[in-house]
């Protein structure tokens, strides 16, 4: 009697549901809620008709540079619709000076190689850049004018920049870093995933969603 009983339960899961047994994809399927998060709102993009792609970081974070080679690989697969950008999160006081650096190395067209100069000394060299002057040296130190820099340091354009970050901050409600911000509509990131693998999965998910092609879950 249990035997015959045990039959029609499997045999009933079997006309239900086959695709889990014949397709195994659903286990590494992208779910909202899980691996990433709506917006409340809406927030506006600064890439025009192309996907934005927006890594909130911090210079201080070792998630963030642990984060640099798998990002780095990710970009390079990236079609022509989008385009990445990055926006310090300034969380108080002690890392706003990275946050000015950072935008007064974009001010001179310089942040691909302060970025790495500066992710560098706090995490390899474990030199406490965080000053003014420790971060102009380190400007200089990469060949970007030390004068230039300082200027720009000091503009009121970074100043606005750095202003605009921390309302962007809670605007994206971001309360941890590294984050990803897609097209100012979906944020994800590792610790919501459970690892970086996962969360590029999530980002190429949330790019094709915004691209209106047929949106699936695809391994990084």
């Amino acid at each position: 009697m249990v035997t015959k009983l045990l039959r029609k339960v499997l045999l009933l899961s079997l006309l239900i549901s086959p695709s889990l047994l014949v397709n195994p994809s659903w286990a590494s399927s992208i779910d909202e809620g899980i691996d990433y998060t709506v917006l409340p709102q809406a927030q506006p993009t600064e890439t025009g008709d192309k996907i934005e792609v927006l890594e909130v970081f911090m210079y201080s974070c070792p998630h963030c540079f642990h984060l640099e080679p798998a990002l780095e690989r990710w970009l390079k697969k990236q079609p022509d619709s989008v385009q990445f950008r990055r926006m310090p999160a300034v969380f108080g006081p002690k890392v706003e000076p990275h946050a000015r650096a950072f935008y007064a190395a974009e001010l001179l067209g310089a942040n691909e190689i302060f970025d790495r100069a500066l992710f560098d000394a706090l995490h390899v060299k474990k030199k406490p850049v965080w000053r003014e002057e420790d971060l102009v040296e380190l400007a200089e130190s990469v060949g970007i004018d030390a004068e230039a820099f300082r200027k720009a340091y000091n503009s009121f354009f970074v100043a606005m920049k750095v202003n605009r970050a921390k309302q962007m901050l809670e605007r994206y409600g971001v309360d941890g870093v590294p984050t990803i911000i897609v097209n100012g509509k979906y944020r994800t990131s590792p610790s919501q995933t459970g690892s970086r693998a996962r969360m590029f999965e999530a980002v190429d998910y949330l790019i094709q969603l915004e691209s209106g092609e047929p949106a699936k879950a695809e391994g990084a």
